[in-house]
């Protein structure tokens, strides 16, 4: 009976003791169902089946938020369909994740470069050549999309000429 005031005393500050969750992951890992979606969705990509790619990498976010690729790949998908303004909103998730994703930051150029930006698509160039150490790709594709220049951009004017005419 002397014990029992104790015990429970012990009892309750051992309930009430943090315990470490065993079903967290760390941040550097992510969930294989995510990774697997990915890699589906860049195979339907690569086939031609744009929708079934978007899918997937929605699919691929809604079961790990934090999986950049994912993100990187739907920027990809919107730069394609010429939703830049979607491509950069893509991107700066996957930077908020990682701040030196080269992939990331070549998309988001390149579509900063396709809406006219070049003076934000330099700065993500030099953001860019800094992130890598020496030459890579990505850089040189950035750097040779702001030499050509935006392409919607020179689209426009013609489709307002044609207008006109009509």
């Amino acid at each position: 009976m002397r014990l029992s005031p104790l015990v429970l005393v012990f009892g309750l500050a051992a309930s009430s003791m943090a315990v470490p969750g065993v079903s967290q992951r760390a941040d550097d890992q992510l969930s294989p169902k995510s990774v697997a979606l990915v890699k589906q969705g860049e195979a339907s990509a690569v086939a031609g089946k744009f929708a079934d790619a978007e899918d997937a990498f929605e699919t691929a976010l809604a079961v790990d938020p934090r999986n950049r690729a994912a993100f990187v790949a739907m920027a990809r998908l919107a730069s394609r369909e010429k939703l830049f303004g979607q491509a950069i909103r893509f991107t700066n998730k996957a930077l908020t994740l990682e701040p030196t994703d080269r992939s990331a930051l070549n998309v988001q150029g390149e579509a900063m470069v396709e809406l006219g930006a070049l003076g934000k698509a330099k700065e993500v160039l030099a953001k860019l050549q800094t992130v890598c150490a020496g030459a890579c790709p990505e850089a040189a594709s950035l750097s040779a999309a702001i030499a050509r220049g935006p392409t919607m951009a020179a689209a426009k004017p013609a489709e307002k000429a044609k207008t006109k005419i009509n």
